[in-house]
This record gives C-alpha cells, structure tokens and sequence, in this order.
C-alpha cells in the first residue's frame, strides 16, 4: 500500500497551521514506505537547513518502521554501529525528535519529519498532525533499544 498525497497534503497543512499557532517557521518532509519524497515544504522564514533535516527524520522514521525518538537508545548503548547503519541508506539515519513512522491498519506507509523549531516542538507537531490524520502513533519498543 503506498502513502496517497492527499494524506502528505493534509500532514503539510496540519504543520503549518500548527506552525503559524507557536510562531514557527519550519519544514516539513513526508515520504513513502521506502523513503521517496512524496513532498516537502518550506515555510517563508525557515532556516535552510531545515528542508534537509527535516526529510532525514522522514526518511529515518520510514524505512526504520518506528519514531525518531524512539531510536535514540539505539544511538546511545550502540553508537558505532548506529553510525554505519545510519551512512547505508539514500539518507542519513538520524535520531532524534520530530520523525514520526507512517502507519495505518497496521500498514507501513512512510515517514513524516519536521525541522524549525525545538526538538520538542517539532515533535509535537508531528505528533499532532499524524494522530488528526489518522495514523497509529502506537509502537512496540524496539530490541535494539534495549540496554544489556
């Protein structure tokens, strides 16, 4: 099943709507379950870096099936590993706030990530915007999170 764009569409809108709430210039990046840009988007005034950024927690979200926050344990109890994994893809793997995976019905979809403001914020909007649109924001720790 791939990501319709109506869906990006409507997870670029809620972003910005969002957005223009807290102030924020930002960008938005969505993808397909695979990491291909369906769409990104920057708003007048966002840095420019964050176009980038913002399709790296996107893509990483995607192709690694769970939220960018979620990978930060891996980073930290693994951090040579994580770094060469995260170098083998079309983008780089990041861990951090502001990524969140695309799914619905249990269906991998893509990955939305938002670069501009704090990583709190971003995640925040993120996470906003995918619960309005629909998408399970509900995913099982992963193993490589786990410390030994």
């Amino acid at each position: 099943m791939t990501l319709p764009f109506h869906d990006a569409r409507a997870l670029a809108d809620g972003a910005r709507a969002r957005a223009m709430e807290l102030g924020k210039a930002l960008s938005v990046a969505v993808v397909d379950y695979g990491g291909f840009v369906v769409l990104i988007e920057r708003m007048d005034g966002a840095r420019p870096m964050t176009p980038d950024i913002a399709l790296s927690k996107a893509y990483s979200a995607a192709v690694m099936q769970r939220p960018t926050e979620m990978l930060e344990n891996w980073r930290n109890a693994d951090p040579v590993f994580f770094t060469q994994v995260g170098r083998m893809g079309h983008r780089p793997i990041v861990a951090t706030k502001g990524g969140f995976t695309l799914k619905r019905d249990g269906a991998f979809l893509g990955g939305i990530g938002i670069s501009g403001g704090s990583p709190d914020e971003d995640q925040r909007i993120c996470a906003d915007v995918v619960r309005s649109a629909g998408f399970d924001l509900d995913f099982p720790q992963w193993a490589g999170a786990q410390r030994h």
